[in-house]
Order: structure tokens, then C-alpha cells, then sequence
């Protein structure tokens, strides 16, 4: 009996349940699926966060650094390298599958590069305000001969020539300020009063031999005011990062506020007695600047377009009616590198060159008889192209965070080039 009851127990226990088969099984990957694809949106989303407040935390934190340097700069105490954080710790995870090789955050290089201060510079920061006095000098020796005749064997020369030479002294004073808009775009002014003194000599020589003296014209004239005042914006293109140099689109624009050339009195033959302090016309110079930092040198360049505009000047000088003038324009460029000696000093060599094309003139010539004038017809004249070559040297001493002094030297290095010009800035920061 005991048996068959066992039997029997066994045989229920392997009928199937009418319950259990009418409910599905269920399945755990389809009920969570939504749940788990929740759960991943909402982890990378406060991965996204963390890393956006760690690299604000970082850029405080190089921030800080920097300002500990330029302290200790000021302070004339020898700085250490500050260590730089454990980038195991603060650098950002990656989305989706871990690698074990993580990639750190790529950082702009350092914005405090070694170049000549008036050919290439990072712009100022947003909200600061700079004063920048300037004083150069510039100097110029031109000698010319000029030979109107025949010449024969063993140098005799029969004709009519002329011995000019002439000597040109600019020293000129400037305000310069700066303001930077946002981190990315800066504005500024120049405004510059000008001490000029001008002086030729004219010896025209009447055929052989010579008659000692004859018409020398010894002439020399003084001029001061304000000078021509430019104004200045720029735009930084790209920051140094990804592998791209820094670029910055620059435009600057020159406004005819000093004495113009055709303005400053002249006497009967023409010769101005007050040296103009101003160029006379409208200018506009775009350019882009380029500046690569390969420690510790820094590789700059400028490259740029001069728009001359002209204008009726309408102006008698000796014997010519000057009706129009249209300045010659042309492309420019700077080409250099910058040399960091140490925190504070820094060396600067580079090469300028200046194609200004041939002015045009609207000429009438005046003819006096009998104490008539009479003014002929209008005739268009064209002087040769300029080319303008120096070599530039600088040096620049950082006195403090707030404070530089940079020294530029220009020699010409064609014969349309100032002889020499020297320029000191000394830009404050304000704030």
C-alpha cells in the first residue's frame, strides 16, 4: 500500500500544472532593457558634468599658479616650478569602452611669447586697460648727384649736374592705449605729437669749370604738433591649440590730423619753411599676424596691404598747380623670431619690407609773362615704386606682471629706408 501511494506521488508530481503553463516566463533582459539604457544616459550625463567642473577647477587652479609667478617675479624672488596636478585623477573618462591609455587635456601653450612688441603680440584680456607712452626717434641722410650732360674718356664730365643732400630728424612722442573687449578682441589708439627738423642742400654747378657757389641753396626748416593718430582694433582667430599657431586679424586706420605736407607755408621757389608733422591722406593697413611658440623661441610674421586714398589737395608750389594726389599703396610684410633668455628677458631679430607703388599727381603748370600767370593744361605724373627694407633688433625686460619695457632698433636696409629709427615703449597694465 505504502508503495503504491509512493507511486502515485511520483506520477502527480510529473503531470504538468495547468497554472504554471498558462503564464509566460518572463524575461529579465527585455524588463530591464529601458531601465539600463536610463541608468547609462544619466552616468554619462554627470560624467560630462564632473569633467566640465574639473577643467574649470583646472584652469583656476593654473590661474592661481600664474599669479604666485608674477609675485614672486615682482618680488624679486627665485621662482620653482610649480608641480602640475595628477592627471590620473583629473582627466576626463571616456564614453563608452575604457581603454587603459587615457589621452590628458590638451592645453593652450603659454600666451607670453618673446616677439617685437609692434609686429606680434597675444591681445590684452578682457576688461584690461593699457597705457603704453612711446618715444622714437628716426633719422635720415640722402645724398644724390644727379648729370645732365655728356661724359668723355677720363671722367670729364661737360654739362649741367646738381649735388643734393638732404637730412631728416623725427622724434616723436605717444600715448598709446589699449583695451581688450573680450579675451578675443582688443581696440586701441595712438595719438603722437611729432618734433621734426628738416634741411637740404642744393648746389646746381653750371658746366666745367664750375662757377664756386653759384645758386647754392642751403635751406632748413622746423616743425612740431600733433601727429597723424591711428586707431587699432584686432580679432584673435585661433588660441594655439589642436596644432595651429596663434592667428590674429588685425586693421588699423590713420587719420590726417597732423600738418599736411601741401598745408606748411612755402616760400617763392617752393621750399616748404615749416616741416610738415603728418602724412596728409586717409589710411587703412589689414593684416594677419602669426605667431608660432616653439620653446623657448617664438616664430612671428605679419603680412599685410596698405590702402593710401587720395585727395584734392589743389595747392600751388613754385610753378605747378597741384590739383590731385593719389599716394601709392602696396603689400607688406615682417618676417622674425623670438628668443627667450630667461623669465624676464627676451630678444627679438626680424626683417620688414614695404612695396609702396608709384604716386600719382594731377599737374597744371603756371607760365608768368609779362607778371601774367598762366596755368596750362592738366598733366598726370607718376613717381617710381618705393621699396622699404629694415632690419629690426629688439630687447624686452619684464620689470613686473604689470609692467615691460621693450627697446626696437630699425636699420634701413634699402636706400628708401630711414637711415636709422630707435623706439622705447614702456606699456602699464592699469587693472
Amino acid at each position: 500500500m505504502r508503495g503504491f501511494l509512493t507511486g502515485a506521488a511520483l506520477l502527480v508530481a510529473m503531470l504538468p500544472n495547468p497554472a504554471s503553463a498558462q503564464a509566460p516566463a518572463a524575461n529579465p533582459e527585455t524588463s530591464d532593457f529601458d531601465s539600463l539604457q536610463a541608468q547609462i544616459a544619466a552616468e554619462r550625463s554627470a560624467l560630462k558634468e564632473q569633467r566640465r567642473v574639473l577643467d574649470a577647477q583646472e584652469q583656476r587652479l593654473i590661474e592661481l599658479e600664474e599669479a604666485l609667478l608674477d609675485k614672486m617675479r615682482a618680488a624679486g624672488v627665485q621662482s620653482a616650478q610649480v608641480a602640475p596636478p595628477d592627471r590620473a585623477d583629473t582627466a576626463p573618462p571616456t564614453e563608452g569602452v575604457s581603454s587603459v591609455g587615457v589621452k590628458p587635456v590638451e592645453r593652450p601653450p603659454a600666451q607670453e611669447v618673446a616677439v617685437l612688441a609692434d609686429r606680434g603680440s597675444v591681445l590684452t584680456k578682457a576688461g584690461r586697460l593699457t597705457i603704453e607712452p612711446t618715444f622714437e626717434y628716426g633719422r635720415a641722410d640722402r645724398n644724390r648727384f644727379v648729370f645732365r650732360g655728356i661724359e668723355i674718356p677720363q671722367s670729364v664730365l661737360v654739362g649741367i649736374f646738381d649735388i643734393n643732400e638732404s637730412r631728416q630728424d623725427v622724434l616723436t612722442v605717444s600715448a598709446v592705449g589699449r583695451f581688450g573687449l573680450t579675451d578675443r578682441i582688443e581696440i586701441g589708439v595712438k595719438v603722437p605729437w611729432v618734433y621734426r627738423e628738416d634741411a637740404f642742400v642744393l648746389i646746381p654747378l653750371v658746366q666745367n669749370p664750375p662757377q664756386s657757389g653759384a645758386g647754392t641753396i642751403n635751406r632748413s626748416a622746423k616743425g612740431s604738433g600733433i601727429g597723424d593718430v591711428e586707431f587699432l582694433a584686432r580679432y584673435q582667430l585661433t588660441d594655439g591649440t589642436g596644432g595651429w599657431p596663434f592667428l590674429t586679424a588685425n586693421v588699423q586706420v590713420i587719420a590726417p590730423t597732423g600738418s599736411s605736407p601741401f598745408e606748411v607755408p612755402r616760400d617763392a621757389l617752393g621750399n616748404a619753411t615749416e616741416a610738415a608733422t603728418g602724412f596728409g591722406f586717409w589710411g587703412v593697413s589689414p593684416s594677419v599676424t602669426v605667431l608660432m611658440p616653439t620653446d623657448p623661441a617664438t616664430l612671428f610674421g605679419v603680412l599685410g596691404y596698405n590702402f593710401n586714398f587720395g585727395k584734392d589737395v589743389d595747392t600751388r608750389i613754385s610753378d605747378a598747380q597741384i590739383d590731385h594726389v593719389d599716394p601709392g599703396s602696396g603689400p607688406n610684410m615682417t618676417a622674425g623670431i623670438g628668443l627667450a633668455l630667461n623669465e624676464r628677458t627676451s630678444l627679438s631679430f626680424a626683417y620688414a619690407h614695404n612695396w609702396l607703388f608709384s604716386t600719382k599727381s594731377t599737374v597744371r603748370p603756371i607760365t608768368v609773362r609779362n607778371g601774367i600767370p598762366t596755368i596750362g593744361d592738366p598733366i598726370v605724373t607718376s613717381t617710381r615704386d618705393l621699396q622699404v627694407g629694415r632690419f629690426l633688433f629688439g630687447i624686452s625686460y619684464r620689470v613686473s606682471s604689470r609692467t615691460t619695457i621693450n627697446w626696437t632698433v630699425e636699420l634701413g636696409a634699402t636706400d628708401d629706408a630711414t637711415d636709422l629709427r630707435t623706439t622705447l615703449r614702456i606699456p602699464f597694465n592699469l587693472n
